[in-house]
């Protein structure tokens, strides 16, 4: 049981991580400094934080115009709980 309450922490942390950068890069894009790459968004994606990085676009109102994103984010959100269900349920 240890071992699921660590990985819920580890998805909360990544979620938060994606959710900040979102702000962080919206607040960068309207001072016209320096930018997040978006690699950067799908590599935190890819390790849970699709959810956070959705919901910062959303709440943001950023990368809301990247097909790629409005497309991308929902699918890696799916695979996200596909492997969570994988990790909880088959790994436990």
């Amino acid at each position: 049981m240890e071992e699921h309450s660590s990985f819920i922490m580890y998805l909360i942390s990544v979620n938060s991580i994606g959710f900040i950068l979102m702000y962080i890069d919206k607040r960068k894009a309207m001072k016209k400094q320096y930018r997040i790459p978006e690699r950067t968004f799908w590599a935190l994606a890819i390790l849970g934080s699709a959810l956070g990085t959705y919901i910062g676009m959303k709440l943001f109102r950023h990368k809301t115009k990247h097909r790629s994103f409005m497309i991308g984010m929902p699918i890696l959100f799916i695979v996200n709980i596909v492997c969570c269900i994988y990790i909880f349920f088959f790994m436990s």
